[in-house]
């Protein structure tokens, strides 16, 4: 076994330094040197609900960047020295109709997520980017285009490709009219890929205190939910509704936005919700959703970001502070996503 330094889960909403364990490398294994892992409301949520009784670790970060330090002997697509990505999924069946469709995220058993998740050869528990090093399998790593920040460019892969699928599936491009429910840091991302692919892109907010925000990462416009006027007038409006809003709410409004034979698709909340069949009647439109994204269209979307010089907003904390942007995050308290800077570790 290998050892290394990370944050471990101790309780609801603490964390603390301590040596963890990695599998000594396998044939098709990669040991990363984790430099700069994205902090999201996924990691938020796991803490703050994290028993010190649970019977399996937790270490959350499931969306990094860092460098090869060691590979396994099978090993062919990497050498050491290399720059790499590793999103929030890390091992799939590989035979089941999704995996070959390269859909690896639908996986018909599950994949397996980076942390928490079940190591599909030893059953042990998987713990994540919150550390110094990660084994990964070489399948589930990605090459970092040049060009790329490495601290922005962690969040492209569990933010970035959560709303780049549904956009590519989607078909949108040139002449697609987007609306963005939502500013974080899948928002955010939304916007800015969503331009890149040619879209009239829209930003809905709750009021218009974003505007500046918006227009500033290529939206034509902000509409606030405030402004009864102009959500009527926008009804009908738009071909593609992604609704990255993380906090339980109707989707009707939305749906009254979507164009004929156009679609919501909600990315943000995943419980439960209510629909009237009615708002899906009137128009065609149809209601989706979407998450994390496969193996190809992950490396898909780096190479896409890289093109057009597409990174998120982050704000770069040293990893020590982790409970300090911990609490910020639970009060939306950043622009527009915190990475943790992992080289405080050494």
């Amino acid at each position: 076994m290998r050892t290394t330094p990370g944050w471990r889960a101790t309780g609801p909403g603490t964390l603390r330094r301590t040596p963890l364990y990695r599998r000594d490398l396998r044939a098709d294994d990669l040991a990363v040197r984790v430099d700069y892992c994205g902090l999201c409301h996924t990691d938020l949520h796991a803490v703050r609900g994290h028993s010190p009784d649970a019977p399996q670790p937790l270490v959350p970060g499931h969306e990094f960047t860092g460098v090869v330090t060691e590979t396994g002997s099978g090993v062919t697509a990497f050498s050491v020295g290399d720059p790499v990505a590793v999103g929030n999924i890390v091992d799939s069946c590989g035979t089941c109709p999704m995996c070959e469709a390269g859909q690896e995220n639908f996986c018909h058993s599950f994949p397996t997520l980076t942390y928490g998740g079940t190591d599909r050869r030893d059953g042990s528990t998987t713990l994540g980017g919150f550390s110094r090093e990660y084994v990964v399998r070489e399948a589930f790593a990605y090459a970092l285009p040049a060009g790329l920040d490495p601290a922005a460019a962690a969040p492209l892969l569990c933010a970035g490709v959560t709303v780049w699928e549904p956009l590519r599936s989607l078909g949108v491009g040139p002449g697609s009219r987007v609306a963005v429910a939502g500013l974080g840091g899948l928002g955010h991302l939304a916007v800015k890929l969503a331009v890149a692919l040619g879209a009239e892109t829209t930003v809905l907010s709750r009021t218009e205190a974003k505007r500046e925000d918006a227009l500033r990462l290529g939206a034509r416009e902000l509409i606030a939910a405030t402004d009864t006027a102009r959500m009527a007038a926008a009804r009908d409006g738009f071909d593609v509704v992604l609704d990255t809003i993380s906090a339980p709410h109707d989707p009707a409004p939305h749906l009254r936005l979507v164009a004929m034979d156009g679609t919501l698709c909600l990315l943000g909340h995943l419980g439960r919700i209510t629909v009237e069949v009615m708002d899906l009647l009137v128009g065609r439109k149809r209601l989706g959703s979407a998450g994390s994204g496969g193996r190809r269209a992950t490396a898909e979307m780096l190479r896409f970001c890289a093109e057009h010089g597409i990174t998120a907003d982050v704000e770069v904390l040293p990893s020590a502070r982790i409970h300090t942007a911990l609490d910020r995050l639970a009060r939306d308290d950043v622009r527009h996503r915190f990475v943790l800077d992992m080289s405080d570790l050494d």
